[in-house]
């Protein structure tokens, strides 16, 4: 006998369950990549859509399973924002992960086999990351910021043959790449903070919860610190573009993330920080238009 919601099934509820405005983040993303860093008629180009479709396709079912295996651990953390068990039964919220994820890897193979295979390892990592990862420290955060990273860098993959920009649009890329990894990384453990009370009670072996917090916090210093030598070091490198291009997009969105890192020590405090970090992706996205 199938298990009954014990609320109806809403369009809110159905955008909560898969992060409507994370996916839009993530097509937003790729069609920048696309048209600023390799040719702007790669926007009208069906492949570039259907790739953003299967990669929003992969990135929903990734947020549906996740969701799936974190149900207890969310009725403690963030009870008003669960959706499975209330507004769709387990066994649909399988059915629908499995049919989206599918869906992604598929239109994935019709472009492009290493687009295909590229899309099977991510949606085998995030069920992967879903099941067990998530909760030993640090190897969780590690591979979602990896296929971050990827769904910047797979627009290499599907215009390796022509980009217009040669080895500097090469360079951006990989930069972008870089940037998207590092802000993700960074975010995942900001809400590793968050979260603490919910991991501890169900045994996750998080960063925060074996170091606390204060370590924890020092550690994401190391990688902001990292990230902004990396990214300076590839400019200097590859690039040479003015310093203050970095200053206005990189350096000062980072400065005010880790003054805020720093002073914070709330749920609702570590829940800003996660949102500050939106922005600052969304910051460097738009900064595409200014190379």
């Amino acid at each position: 006998m199938l298990q009954q919601a014990t609320q109806p099934l809403t369009i809110s509820a159905l955008l909560r369950l898969t992060r409507f405005w994370n996916l839009i983040i993530i097509g937003l993303a790729q069609y920048c990549t696309a048209g600023f860093l390799v040719n702007s008629n790669t926007i009208l180009d069906i492949r570039l859509l259907f790739l953003s479709v299967s990669t929003i396709l992969i990135a929903a079912g990734g947020y549906i399973i996740n969701d799936y295996y974190d149900v207890k651990i969310d009725l403690i953390n963030k009870p008003d924002r669960v959706v499975i068990g209330k507004s769709i039964t387990r066994r649909y919220a399988i059915l629908f992960h499995t049919s989206l994820s599918t869906g992604g890897v598929l239109i994935g193979f019709l472009l492009n086999w290493k687009i295909g295979l590229v899309n099977f390892m991510s949606v085998f990592l995030l069920w992967l990351y879903s099941n067990s990862l998530k909760r030993q420290p640090f190897i969780g955060n590690f591979v979602v910021a990896v296929l971050t990273g990827v769904s910047i860098f797979i627009i290499n993959i599907l215009y390796e043959t022509n980009l217009s920009a040669g080895r500097i649009g090469n360079s951006m890329i990989i930069i972008y790449s870089l940037f998207a990894f590092f802000m993700t990384l960074i975010r995942e453990m900001i809400k590793d903070m968050e979260d603490l009370r919910g991991d501890q009670t169900f045994g996750c072996k998080t960063l925060p919860v074996i170091w606390g917090l204060r370590k924890a916090k020092f550690f994401v210093y190391a990688v902001l610190i990292l990230f902004s030598i990396s990214i300076f070091y590839i400019n200097q490198l590859h690039l040479g573009f003015p310093i203050n291009y970095f200053i206005l997009f990189l350096f000062l969105p980072l400065g005010w993330l880790l003054i805020r890192l720093i002073r914070a020590d709330t749920i609702k405090d570590f829940y800003k920080l996660s949102q500050l970090c939106k922005v600052i992706m969304l910051l460097g996205i738009s900064s595409m238009a200014f190379i």
